[in-house]
């Protein structure tokens, strides 16, 4: 059996490998603000944003064929070079993946595989295979996006809090305020899942001309607008306290599932793309290696791999990334995390120069069973809605932008406007925000590197090389799996003892009144 064989079915297997640790690491982007808010329990989220992810898959390819051969040329590779380039991203990106998920860690895993794609072709070919224009057009669109995401987050939960305050409870307050902001969001959703997400359907095209062509998107757009603020007031009407109570909640949970959804479509490149390259180069050398990366991805392919992403979403490490970006954008004093010393230093600074203002967000409480509520339910639909709107635009141009990136600006940008990152432990939080955005470029130079060593080793040594490169992502997945679970302890520890410092400052303030 000779290399390109081999390494075509170790290809399918690290697919498999790659979708789960897709899912683990991206699991935080889909349910944080839903988790946070204490709206799902966190099984229910997962199953309910899985089935969303799932379809949103099946509807991936724009994404696919960029991430396919939008980033080099596979042309200028003959079929041997160019199965190794596809592998060798596996290899680094399972370890890379996971590495970040155990310590919980949010990142880009688009920005990884864009820079691993680089990593790869430059290690075997040079510079000049790279599709540098695309490569710009990508991470340009990921970057815009991040702004994107922060400014509206940022202006739509100022927006949206200085309407209702803290009175998310009061019925006269959310009958007077509950339609127009819940019908603003449905309407964007509408708008950037249906007409951008789903756009490439032609029933979404045939609604598109006799509405949106034929009436202009302004009329069109205020038009649904004043529909959903109506149906939304007669819900309200209609439901009573119920209503009242579970507006936003509700809103919070469509706006996830679009996220899922957006998520499906946009993220499946990043593990599906090179493993199913590499088999139908393979399958089909007979033709040249740019016919082969032209032909169609079936689509009972696309939804095993989404499958296989919401199988990594269940996950324990999913779940470590997932409170450490609810954590990251607490509303309490006080939370369990890890930032280095010389990001709480510099985000001392930040804090210190800032002018201190009075918080907008409801004060922090936890539910009945002692679990603290970090976002509230307004936040959470607006974390939710202004990342699936900015997902789904993405995807409609086939750009694999980062969910991870969006999300987390999503969660800083409304917590800035809440005004809820200023006090406690201000430093941490902060300095969590600093170390990641720090770890996301040097992901970007890991990625590069470890791959064109990998492409290389597996190049010259063939399948000792390629066995080598497996046996070095699995001792690295095991030294981070016992340094994280060491910095875990030693986190919640910190807090154990913060809470039994606080007690006792309590205990004697109370035995000095009494």
């Amino acid at each position: 059996m000779d290399l390109v064989t081999v390494l075509a079915f170790v290809g399918l297997a690290l697919l498999a490998w790659d979708c789960i640790e897709v899912g683990r690491n991206d699991a935080a982007n889909i349910v944080n603000a839903v988790f946070g808010a204490r709206i799902l329990p966190r099984r229910l989220a997962v199953a309910l944003a899985g089935v969303a992810v799932i379809l949103g898959a099946s509807l991936s390819t724009p994404v696919m064929e960029t991430a396919r051969k939008g980033i080099f040329d596979p042309s200028l590779l003959t079929l041997r070079v160019a199965v190794i380039a596809y592998i060798s991203v596996y290899l680094v990106d399972t370890v890379l993946l996971y590495a970040y998920s155990t310590f919980g860690m949010p990142v880009s895993t688009t920005a990884c595989l864009i820079f691993e794609l680089v990593g790869a072709s430059m290690g075997l070919y040079g510079v000049s295979i790279v599709h540098w224009d695309k490569v710009g057009t990508v991470l340009a669109a990921i970057f815009v996006s991040i702004i994107m995401t922060g400014l509206a987050g940022f202006l739509i939960q100022r927006v949206f809090r200085a309407a209702v305050g803290s009175r998310i409870d009061d019925r006269e307050t959310i009958l007077l305020h509950g339609p127009w902001i819940c019908g603003l969001m449905l309407t964007g959703l509408l708008w950037f899942m249906v007409f951008k997400g789903m756009g490439s359907l032609s029933v979404v095209q045939s609604f598109r001309e006799s509405t949106i062509d034929t009436y202009t998107p302004v009329f069109v757009l205020l038009t649904a607008w004043g529909i959903a603020t109506l149906l939304v007031h007669l819900f309200l009407r209609v439901s009573g306290d119920f209503g009242t109570k579970y507006l936003f909640a509700g809103m919070a949970v469509i706006g996830m599932l679009c996220l899922a959804f957006a998520f499906g479509q946009n993220d499946l490149a990043n593990c599906a793309s090179p493993g199913l390259s590499a088999f139908w180069l393979w399958k089909n050398s007979h033709e040249s290696v740019a016919t082969a990366t032209k032909i169609p991805i079936p689509p009972w392919v696309l939804f095993v791999c989404g499958c296989l992403i919401v199988g990594g979403m269940w996950t324990r490490d999913a779940q470590r990334v997932t409170r450490a970006a609810v954590n990251t954008g607490s509303q309490f004093d006080h939370v369990a995390l890890y930032a280095p010393n010389w990001c709480r230093a510099v985000a001392r600074w930040i804090v210190a120069a800032l002018p201190r203002r009075p918080e907008l967000a409801p004060p922090p409480v936890k539910t009945p069973t002692g679990k603290k509520l970090h976002y509230d339910p307004l936040r959470a639909a607006v974390i939710s809605s202004a990342s699936a709107g900015v997902i789904a635009l993405a995807s409609s141009r086939g750009l694999p932008v980062s969910t991870t990136y969006v999300a987390f600006a999503a969660v800083i940008a409304t917590g800035l406007a809440d005004r809820v990152l200023s006090r406690g432990d201000a430093d941490l939080k902060i300095g969590r925000a600093i170390w990641v955005v720090v770890c996301w470029f040097l992901a970007a130079g890991i990625a590069v590197v470890a791959t064109a060593v990998v492409a290389r080793l597996i190049f010259h040594f063939g399948v000792i090389g390629l066995a080598a490169t497996a046996a070095l992502n699995l001792l690295v997945r095991f030294v981070a799996k016992r340094r994280a679970d060491e910095q875990e302890e030693r986190v919640h520890l910190r807090i154990r003892e913060s809470a039994s410092a606080e007690e006792r400052s309590q205990h004697d303030q109370d035995a000095e009144q009494f």
